[in-house]
This record gives C-alpha cells, structure tokens and sequence, in this order.
C-alpha cells in the first residue's frame, strides 16, 4: 500500500491511460474517484499522489491540502501534478506555493517521462520509509535504554536511604546520602527527560488532568532547581500574586515545563548572578517570565532552541552539560495544555527571558492550603506480611532492609515460580513485585497470584524501570492494584503501605 501511486484525474482518460501506463511497467497505483476517496487512500498509505491541473478545484486541493498539514515529521509526500499551461495558472502556482513537494510535468507528456518521474518519487518516498524506521528503532532505544537506567539506579536510591535509617545520628553519612540521593535524582530525571521525547515522538504521551494549585506547581519547580542555584549563588527572586489560581492540568507536567526552563536559566547564568520569577494572572491567563542575567542568546539562535537534541553554547563556544532535550519538552507540555513558550533576548551579554503562557480555569483567594500539622504513625504496628519479588538481587535485598526496619515481616524471592510458591506458603499481605523478569514475566505472576486462595486480598504493588501508561495500564490489568516507577520513591510506598495498615486496623 505505502509504495502504490495514488491517480486523481476526474475527467477525461488521463486515469485509466496512466494507470494502464504505470500498471505496465510494474508500478502499483489505485484510480481515486473522488475528492474523498483520496483521503481514504491516503490513510491507509501511498508512495506518492499523480493528479492532474483540473483536480486541483472543487475539493482536490483541499484534500490534499489537509493529509499534508498533518503529516508526521519524517513524511514529506510527493505529488506529481499535470499541467495544461505550465506552472502559470492559479491552481498550479497555489500547489507549487502550498504542497510542498510538486513536481509538474506538461502535457502531453511522454511515458519516458512520467515513468522515469514515478520512479524518482519512489526511491525519494523509500528514503523517507527509511526514516521513519530509523525513528521508531529510536525510541525503542530511548525506552530499552530508559529501563536498563532504572535497575541500577533502584537499589542505589534504597541502600542510600536504609544507610540513613541505620546511622541517623552520623553526620558523614547523611551528608554522603545527601549527595548520591541528589545524583540519583538527576539521573531519574535525565531518563525521564529521554523517556519522554520517545513517547511524544510516537505518541504514546497522555496528561493528566485535574483540578491543581498554581503556587503547588511553582513550588515544585522552586525546589528542584534551588540546590543548583545556591551552590553557584545565584538569587531568585520570585514575584507571586496576592492570590492562588487553578491550572487544569498535568501537575508533573507543569512542573517539569517550568523546572527544565527555570533550571536552563541557573545553568547559564554565571555564579553571582540573578534570575526573576515574575507571575501574573491576568483574565483568563496566566503569563510566567523568567528573566536572568546569564549570557543571553544569538537572535539567530532563538528559533532553534526548542528543537529537540539542540545544545546551547557558552560566549567562548564551549557546550555546557545536558541532553539538549528540556527546552523542547517544555513547550510542547506547555502546547499540550493549550499554551505556549516564547524566548527572547538582546543578544550575547545581555541575559534571556521565557515567557510561558497558560490558560487558567479559576482565579481564587488561597484556596489551596497545605495542613501544617506533622501527619502521626502509631507506635505500634501490626507485623504485615511482605514479599519482594524482583531477579535484581541488590534490588531485591536492599528493599527488603528498609521493610524490616519499618518492623514488617518480610521475605525474599527472585523469580515468578518462587514467588507463586511463597504466596501458597505464607500468604503475604503485600507483594511488591518487578515486572520485567526472566522466564515468567511480573504479568504472568500476578494473574497467578490472583487465582490462589485469598489472591484477592494481598495488596500486588508493580515495580518497574517502564513508566509510560501502556505498562501501567498492562499491570492494572494483570492484577496489580498500583504500578510504581523505579527507582521507587520509598515515601510514596511507605504512603501504600499506611493505607493498608490503616484499612486492616
């Protein structure tokens, strides 16, 4: 289907003569009857479109027109017109102008001509199948690749925190843990960063959206790119409205659109510098300039910024560290929630300003306020049966610590058949399992888990170095009433395990 030559010739035998002509000589193509039928066929895939000068009115165009606007990046579709004067009429200048990739060919034009023509626009179409291929085995990368990171980073982030349970009082080692759990984070963060242009570049990205707070979202941004700062003392200077407002949006993503431009401005901003966060809300939209004193932007420069892998350099030309991917993420979460990001500076020396522009669902006095008071743990606690069930040993074991130290009862095993084995044995009330085992995968595990006397009332907590919403949909299904990222936050799981503690009470 994708190398057939799609016909579009209304009137007289152009169609059936060109279609006999490219059907002889091993060309596969289809006569389309129809301004609609061509973008029916168009959806199911073509080499390239031969239409004639008359096709180009009473919807031709404009079918046309319309599969090409939103066509993916690596498609450039060829279109092959046939002119009766030449490029001189207005049907034919509005294609060249608005088609992109024409080619004209005037009639009466000779088969040697059109054959050899249909033959360049399929070996150039092929090029761009090669692409798209190159595309797709790219983001199976990034998504391999982004697993891989996760398993180590997983038992790193858990042993750093069990070393803080077992020596709270020892300055060295918390100071230590301070640094890794910091470098952990920005791996984490790295991985996310290339996680997510493979599920935007395919599709697979999904917000979700609620009701959330301005301030929350922009305090978050703040403490993630706050360490940065006072290490290379930098001021922030943040200019909030008197009053919250709500966003319907994706939290982390808003977040993480205003802590990659916010975090962008820290890195080039020299040591002493300053930055401004100026907030207002204004109707129905909310406007965010950050304005920093760093070394400012090329006017050249500026519209290539938000291109995804582009780097920014230093005056001296050097390329500072970072994957070139946080400005292009940032607008397009941004565009995603119906905004958009612009930059703008006076050149080199003279530092840069993002504004970002977001629609706002409610303005509102503080309505979204934070209980001050420390939440209580009961000193007692029931001894709730655990089972870690990852073939990452470290992983594994290193979990299996900091459970102890919370006084659960806690077993280990490495793989599904052990673990179906253990469930059968001592009925555990929480299984936190990893997904992407050898043999028989966490999937397979817990639909059999399921099946064995009270399956039904363990708790099966999902682990995983996959995080797009396929894989979290795929674990709900299976029979996991949570999917967790790794490397796990261990809080977010000690919150799980409170609730069960608290309906079990």
């Amino acid at each position: 289907m994708e190398n057939r030559i799609l016909i579009f010739a209304p009137t007289g035998r152009d169609g059936p003569l060109t279609s006999r002509i490219l059907t002889g000589a091993g060309v596969a193509c289809c006569i389309c009857a129809s301004p609609w039928d061509i973008s029916q066929q168009l959806e199911q895939g073509a080499g390239g479109v031969l239409t004639v000068e008359e096709g180009l009115v009473n919807g031709g165009f404009k079918a046309l027109k319309e599969y090409l606007d939103a066509q993916p990046g690596w498609s450039d579709l060829p279109v092959i017109v046939l002119t009766k004067h030449g490029p001189d009429s207005p049907s034919v200048r509005r294609a060249v102008a608005d088609l992109g990739n024409v080619t004209l060919l005037e009639r009466p034009v000779r088969t040697l001509t059109l054959l050899t023509s249909v033959h360049a626009v399929l070996r150039a179409r092929s090029k761009q199948y090669l692409v798209r291929e190159a595309d797709r085995r790219k983001d199976e990368f990034l998504a391999s690749l982004g697993h891989e990171l996760r398993n180590p980073l997983a038992p790193i982030k858990t042993a750093v925190s069990l070393l803080q349970h077992l020596y709270p009082d020892v300055a060295q080692v918390d100071r230590i843990g301070e640094i890794i759990d910091r470098q952990v984070s920005h791996l984490t963060r790295l991985v996310d960063d290339l996680l997510d242009v493979a599920r935007i570049t395919s599709g697979k990205i999904e917000l979700k959206l609620q009701p959330i707070s301005l301030y929350s979202v922009l305090t978050h941004a703040r403490e993630l790119c706050e360490q940065a700062a006072e290490k290379k003392h930098i001021a922030i200077a943040w200019y909030l409205p008197d009053r919250d407002a709500s966003l319907h949006g994706d939290h982390s993503r808003l977040v993480q659109t205003f802590a990659n431009i916010l975090s962008n401005a820290v890195k080039f901003t020299p040591a002493g510098g300053n930055i401004g966060v100026h907030v207002q809300v204004q109707g129905d939209v909310l406007t965010v300039r950050i304005q920093d004193s760093g070394i400012g932007l090329e006017q050249e420069v500026i519209p290539r910024i938000f291109r995804m892998f582009e780097q920014s350099r230093t005056v001296s030309g050097e390329i500072l560290g970072g994957l070139g991917i946080g400005l292009s993420l940032s607008r397009q979460f941004a565009e995603m929630h119906g905004g958009h990001v612009d930059a703008y500076s006076e050149g080199l020396g003279h530092g840069s300003e993002f504004v970002i522009s977001l629609p706002i669902v409610l303005g509102q006095q503080a309505a979204f306020t934070v209980n001050a008071a420390a939440e209580s743990e009961t000193a007692e606690k029931k001894a709730l049966r655990v089972l870690i069930v990852d073939d990452n040993s470290d992983a594994a074991d290193t979990l299996g610590m900091l459970f102890e130290l919370e006084h659960f009862d806690v077993s280990t095993v490495y793989d599904g058949n052990a673990a179906i084995a253990a469930v059968a044995r001592q009925r555990p009330d929480i299984i936190v399992m990893d997904l992407s085992m050898p043999g028989m995968d966490g999937y397979s595990t817990a639909r059999a888990m399921r099946e064995l006397p009270s399956g039904e009332r363990m708790l099966i907590i999902a682990l995983s170095g996959w995080g797009q919403n396929d894989a979290k949909q795929q674990a709900l299904a299976a029979g996991f009433n949570y999917h967790l990222t790794k490397p796990v936050d261990y809080g977010e799981l000690k919150r799980l395990l409170k609730s069960v503690t608290e309906i079990q009470a």
